[in-house]
């Protein structure tokens, strides 16, 4: 299972739980926008940020005092800060495409872009701050000591001119990579530097990483993403997403308390530094985040404790043996980068019995159901907990029923709960929240998003059959499809 979305949910919940809200008659810096003005707003500016919220978002309320100090700081450099209630400007939201809250876009004289900073005051700042400076800095050869402290992570390219092959990789990679890190470049002479070259600062660890593979947009993008990850850092609300992003596997450490960090900064420096590039370590407090042990294979309450994640695979491999040590560390990461080490597929127990209209698929018998090319399947991935899926089940439960009586052949509806569950390895699927709902075709096993929004019975039946391999096979119909209408 791809638990992406909700350690990102556990570490906001945990970190910032507020109960903060928009109050527009509060003094405020930031700025509040409706269906009238937002077009002109976001147009007429050079350079903005808007929070598409609602009112009873928990992740909103706590973004609230964030913002606003975000905004004030801002003021200072003329970037404006605004907001749009989705409750109420309802036009506007659905132009833009919200799908969740917040959701914060970056505008340039109307054209927007995904925010990608962090949801705390001061990356908010720092962001906006690198939205607003050129992509790729000119600097001079005086200027490059006071540059190069300008931000955590600072790139410099040097060039004998800005024409070559060369120089605009390296300018494309500043463009794909400018909401992450500071690019600058110079063209003068430095002394003890050959050019082409490149050079990444950064502020922790061994301070310089140079760069000596191939100019090639790869190669650079690959260098940077992986000499700005720490050795060994702590994992948490404010960097868990960057983390992410850079397509490193992550190396969890559940630790208790700072002696245990301590000592593991020393026994495992090695290992990290074997694998630098291939495998991310990260310490994450197992006081405050312990429940996401579970989410990899892991006991919770047994630290400290270690696993390795593929996030973007949703692939698990949780260390079983008995102690943490310098060599026990070095041989795990070792199998895992040769590919000796195997994913952990956790799984409820099989069904004695799965005869009712809906379908339960659990990590050891997915392949059986949903991978059925006889048929189409149409999996609900859900939590035990979510009240959507709570609100979602009888309608669930009623196409399936619909289904069975005549398209059984044709179709399944099937359900998996999501927490106790994974997908096989070799099924690449990202689950962003639940319910999540996809259909694996027949024939094919090409997988289709469910993307009506709508979750009626109505709904769900029409999509089916406009999107189903065997739709034409398809007989059930709901009551509204059949003409009815309820008195």
């Amino acid at each position: 299972m791809q638990f992406k979305a909700t350690f990102a949910l556990l570490l906001a919940v945990t970190a910032f739980a507020q109960d903060t809200v928009h109050d527009d008659a509060t003094p405020s810096d930031v700025v509040t926008l409706t269906d009238n003005t937002f077009s002109t707003f976001v147009k007429e500016e050079a350079l903005s940020l808007v929070e598409f919220y609602a009112p009873w978002c928990h992740h909103c309320k706590a973004l609230a005092p964030e913002y606003e100090i975000a905004a004030t700081q801002l003021k200072a450099d003329n970037i404006k800060i605004a907001k749009v209630d989705c409750t109420v400007e309802k036009d506007t939201c659905s132009e833009v495409g919200v799908n969740g809250y917040p959701t914060l876009k970056v505008f340039r004289n109307g054209v927007a872009a995904e925010y990608k900073g962090e949801r705390k005051a001061p990356s908010i700042v720092l962001t906006m701050k690198k939205q607003a400076l050129p992509a790729l800095s000119v600097i001079t050869g005086d200027e490059i000591e006071t540059f190069k402290g300008k931000d955590k992570v600072v790139v410099i390219g040097y060039f004998a001119d800005a024409t070559s092959n060369k120089f605009k990789a390296f300018e494309t990679v500043a463009n794909q990579l400018r909401d992450d890190y500071t690019f600058g470049y110079t063209t003068d002479k430095v002394d003890g530097v050959r050019t082409p070259a490149v050079t990444l600062f950064k502020k922790f660890d061994e301070g310089v990483n140079n760069f000596s593979g191939k100019f090639s947009e790869t190669e650079l993008s690959s260098f940077i993403k992986t000499s700005s990850v720490p050795l060994i850092d702590e994992i948490g609300p404010e960097n868990y997403q960057k983390y992410v992003q850079s397509g490193v596997p992550l190396g969890f450490l559940f630790v208790e308390n700072e002696e245990q960090r301590t000592q593991f900064s020393k026994d495992l420096t090695s290992a990290a530094q074997s694998v630098k590039g291939k495998v991310a370590f990260v310490f994450i407090d197992a006081t405050k985040f312990g429940s996401h042990a579970k989410n990899l294979n892991l006991r919770e309450g047994q630290w400290p404790a270690f696993a390795i994640n593929v996030p973007e695979k949703g692939l698990k491999f949780p260390f079983k043996g008995t102690e943490i040590t310098a060599e026990s560390m070095q041989n795990f990461v070792d199998e895992f980068v040769s590919g000796e080490l195997k994913p952990d597929l956790k799984s409820a127990d099989i069904p004695a019995s799965n005869n009712e209209p809906v379908k339960v698929v659990v990590g050891k018998n997915f392949n059986d159901i949903v991978l059925d090319k006889k048929k189409d399947v149409f999996l609900e991935v859900y939590a035990p907990w979510c009240g959507h899926c709570k609100k979602l089940a009888p309608i669930w439960d009623e196409l399936a029923e619909q289904l069975s009586k005549e398209d059984s052949e044709y179709v399944t509806i099937a359900k998996m709960d999501g927490t106790e569950n994974d997908f096989p390895a070799e099924v690449n699927v990202q689950v962003q929240g639940f319910p999540t709902l996809k259909m694996w075709k027949a024939e094919t096993n090409e997988i289709v998003d469910y993307d009506s929004g709508d979750r009626t019975l109505e709904s769900l039946l029409a999509w089916l059959k406009k999107n189903a391999s065997n739709r034409a096979k398809i007989s059930a119909s709901s009551d509204s499809e059949d003409g009815h209408e309820e008195l």
